[in-house]
C-alpha cells in the first residue's frame, strides 16, 4: 500500500515532518519536495518522524541522506523511527551514524532543543 500523507507541524522554530504508510519509490519524490519546501521555511531544527511508516525503502533512506546534506550546519536534524520497517533498515544501512535517529518525537525535540 502506497500512501503519501506529509504532515508538517512547528515545535517554536522546530519543523516536525510526519509521515505515514509507505516510504518507498513511488512516494519518496513527494516527500523529497515537501522537505525542501519545509527548508525554504527557515526552521531552527527538521525532525522527520517516521513513527506511522511502515516500510521504508531505499529510495526513501536516499530522501533522508539527501535532506540532511541539504541541511546548514546550524540546522539540527533528528530522525524519528521506532519499528521494525523503520529503525531496522536505517541501522542496517548505517544511517544511524550519518544523523541521529531516536525512538520517540519528544526524544527528538528535547535532544534538539539541548542543542540550539
Amino acid at each position: 500500500m502506497h500512501v503519501y500523507d506529509p504532515r508538517l507541524h512547528w515545535v517554536g522554530r522546530t519543523a516536525v515532518v510526519s509521515v505515514s504508510g509507505a516510504l518507498d519509490l513511488l512516494t519518496a519524490p513527494g516527500l523529497d519536495q515537501f522537505l525542501a519546501s519545509t527548508l525554504q521555511q527557515g526552521p531552527a531544527s527538521l525532525i522527520i518522524d517516521l513513527t506511522d511508516v511502515d516500510f521504508l525503502g531505499s529510495a526513501g533512506m536516499q530522501v533522508l541522506v539527501d535532506v540532511h546534506g541539504a541541511t546548514t550546519p546550524d540546522i539540527g536534524f533528528a530522525v524519528v523511527a521506532d519499528g521494525p520497517g523503520t529503525s531496522r533498515p536505517l541501522t542496517l544501512i548505517g544511517l544511524t551514524e550519518v544523523f541521529d535517529v531516536v525512538s520517540t518525537l519528544q526524544l527528538a525535540v528535547d535532544g534538539l532543543s539541548r542543542e540550539a
